[in-house]
């Protein structure tokens, strides 16, 4: 379903066309129009189906900014708060609505001043017990209570505190509930406190049979002559390159383009012109690879994707699964492709944690070492064709020094 489809809000809608959505994901389509009825729900849908603007949205559509907490989204890490956090003040930035974080691990007392602000509280059962017990938040007039990925929130045992915070909440109110699987305690509190139900159930986000998701581990200097490598052996493919950054994008856009592989970059800080021209020549496949921020794996109409490579590896599982989810769909195969740093370790280790997610370790093919330039040595490497101080290249040096890792955007 086109984002036009659905009677929202102008500015939802401008907002998140900018972000580069162009069409809704299944659990979005479904659950949208149900959320903007009144009715609760009961959302099986794994992570990464797009589940945070299904709810995100519908809120955003009827709350009235500036009048006090009117929802309550609870998550169960800090990472997952922090992400859904930042998704809703993206969707909702051009009717100023504020949502905001709580979890442990920080002090509490910058968020006791934030929660007087805040239309949306986006938080860990854990901390949010810490405000009620203190009497700094209230949960009088919310009118929306989400609980999202409520099976891993009940495997971490906050059981009794989302059944404590549920207290401090209105009876009259709308819930919505998502959760990868139907757990006991996911099916007690589904029956205890939704009013009626609509189960929805999404279809899955990739055709796990028909993706191929492989790594390599590689010296960060190498990385980018590794990817070179990778993507001339399928010059003919539909590819998408994802990096952690804007700049990173530009950067890795132009070193691209001087290894003679036609690409085009897309990222938040691009005019919505430049987003769409970029689209249209993937589209007519008048160029083959798109170098992206995540905002590629929210939504964008891309069909036909033969390979997403994650240059950069993603924070989170949910991140990962975003990317390569834009592959190995409508029954055509795919493959997703991890090149991992010793800088990487620690973000893979959280990608892997998701016991779903299963990549296979590749041994790394014979290549060849190609020079990486850094965004501010362009300039003068244009300007006199050759500078081994500019280049890559490192005149004091036996070998070449084709990617500087300890100043690399990436």
């Amino acid at each position: 379903m086109n984002v036009d489809d659905l009677k929202l809000n102008n500015n939802l809608i401008k907002a998140i066309k900018e972000l580069g959505f162009v069409e809704f994901t299944d659990i979005q389509e479904k659950c949208i129009p149900i959320i903007l009825k009144g009715q609760d729900i009961f959302g099986q849908s794994k992570t990464g189906s797009g589940k945070t603007a299904a709810f995100g949205l519908s809120i955003l559509e009827n709350i009235n900014p500036g009048k006090g907490i009117q929802a309550l989204v609870l998550t169960p890490t800090r990472e997952l708060c922090i992400q859904v956090t930042a998704a809703l003040n993206e969707f909702g930035k051009y009717i100023n609505s504020r949502a905001i974080n709580l979890y442990g691990g920080v002090s509490i007392g910058p968020q006791i001043a934030a929660v007087k602000r805040a239309d949306i509280i986006v938080g860990t059962p854990g901390r949010i017990i810490d405000h009620l017990s203190r009497k700094t938040i209230s949960f009088e007039k919310i009118r929306y209570l989400v609980l999202d990925e409520a099976d891993k929130m009940f495997e971490m045992g906050f059981v009794e505190a989302v059944e404590e915070i549920l207290r401090y909440t209105p009876n009259e109110k709308q819930t919505l509930l998502f959760s990868a699987t139907l757990s006991k305690n996911v099916n007690h509190i589904v029956k205890k406190h939704l009013k009626n139900p609509i189960i929805i159930k999404s279809h899955a986000y990739v055709d796990r049979g028909l993706l191929k998701q492989v790594y390599y581990n590689i010296k960060s200097y190498e990385k980018f002559s590794l990817l070179v490598h990778l993507l001339k052996k399928n010059i003919l493919d539909l590819v998408l390159v994802f990096c952690a950054t804007r700049r990173g994008v530009d950067v890795l856009n132009q070193n691209l383009r001087r290894q003679d592989i036609k690409t085009i970059a897309i990222h938040g800080g691009l005019t919505q012109n430049r987003r769409q021209n970029a689209m249209d020549e993937i589209k007519k496949e008048h160029i083959k690879v798109l170098i992206a921020t995540d905002i590629a794996s929210r939504g964008l109409d891309i069909n036909n994707v033969n390979y997403v490579y994650n240059y950069d590896v993603p924070k989170t599982p949910e991140e990962y699964i975003h990317r390569i989810g834009r592959t190995a769909r409508a029954g055509k195969k795919g493959e997703a492709i991890t090149l991992v740093t010793e800088r990487d370790n620690g973000n893979f280790d959280n990608v892997l944690s998701n016991q779903e997610i299963k990549i296979q370790k590749e041994q790394l093919p014979d290549f060849k070492k190609v020079p990486f330039i850094s965004k501010n040595r362009f300039h003068d490497s244009r300007r006199t064709g050759y500078d081994s101080r500019r280049t890559g290249y490192d005149s004091r040096r036996t070998k070449p020094r084709y990617q500087n890792s300890s100043k690399s955007p990436f």
